[in-house]
C-alpha cells in the first residue's frame, strides 16, 4: 500500500476517510451527536495541518495520519480565535461543553521535551479491521525514530489503547469529557533504536 504526503488537494478525501472513521468514536460522537457537524470540524483541523509536510495518505485514502512536527502547533493564532463561532455553529447550545474538551486536550498536552503530535489517525470504514491505520502509523513510527524523537498521542478510543501499546506508546495519563461519561488516555512513546 503506497504512502504519501498529502496535499491542499488532497482535503476532500482526507476529511471524507477521517469523519468516517471517528464516526462511532465513544468521546466524538460524544462532541458531535449529529454526525454531519463532524465533517466541517475534521475539514477545519486537516485543512490547518496540511501547511506542513506531515499529513499522510495511504492507499486511495484507505488511512490517514495527521502529524503535527516538533514546535508546531494544531491551529494558527488565526484559526484558534474561529474554535469557538465554529463550534457554536457546529453543536449550538453544547458548544462550551465542547471548548472544554478542547482546553482539556490543550492542557494535558506535554510541553518539556519537542515530540512528534499524531493529531489524527484513521482507516476509511469500508477498509476497518484490516490493521492498514496501524500499519501507516507504524510507518510514520519508523521515521520519526530514524530521527531519534519521542512522538505523542490522545487515545479517544480505549479499544485502541493496546494497540498503539504495541507499537511502543505507554500511557501517561488521562482526562475526561465535562460531563465524565468519556476518557482519553495521553500516550507518549520515546524513539526506538533501529
Amino acid at each position: 500500500m503506497p504512502v504519501r504526503v498529502a496535499t491542499r488537494s488532497d482535503l476532500p478525501g482526507l476529511t471524507e476517510t477521517l469523519w468516517g472513521a471517528f464516526q462511532e468514536d465513544p468521546l466524538w460522537s460524544w462532541a458531535f451527536p449529529d454526525r454531519r457537524t463532524m465533517k466541517p470540524w475534521w475539514r477545519f483541523l486537516i485543512g490547518s495541518a496540511l501547511r506542513y509536510p506531515s499529513v499522510f495518505v495511504a492507499g486511495d485514502y484507505t488511512a490517514v495520519s495527521v502529524w503535527i512536527p516538533p514546535g508546531g502547533s494544531e491551529l494558527t493564532p488565526r484559526e484558534e480565535e474561529q474554535v469557538e463561532p465554529l463550534l457554536a455553529q457546529l453543536v449550538g447550545s453544547r458548544a462550551p461543553e465542547v471548548v472544554e474538551l478542547m482546553e482539556r486536550f490543550e492542557s494535558s498536552h506535554p510541553r518539556d521535551r519537542p515530540h512528534h503530535y499524531l493529531s489524527l489517525l484513521g482507516t476509511h470504514p469500508d477498509h476497518r479491521g484490516a490493521g492498514l491505520g496501524m500499519r501507516l502509523l507504524a510507518e510514520n513510527l519508523e521515521q520519526i525514530d530514524e530521527l531519534g524523537m519521542p512522538s505523542y498521542l490522545e487515545s479517544s478510543n480505549p479499544r485502541n489503547d493496546a494497540r498503539y501499546e504495541r507499537l511502543g506508546f505507554e500511557r501517561k495519563g488521562e482526562f475526561s469529557t465535562p460531563d465524565g461519561s468519556r476518557v482519553v488516555a495521553t500516550m507518549w512513546r520515546e524513539p526506538h533504536a533501529s
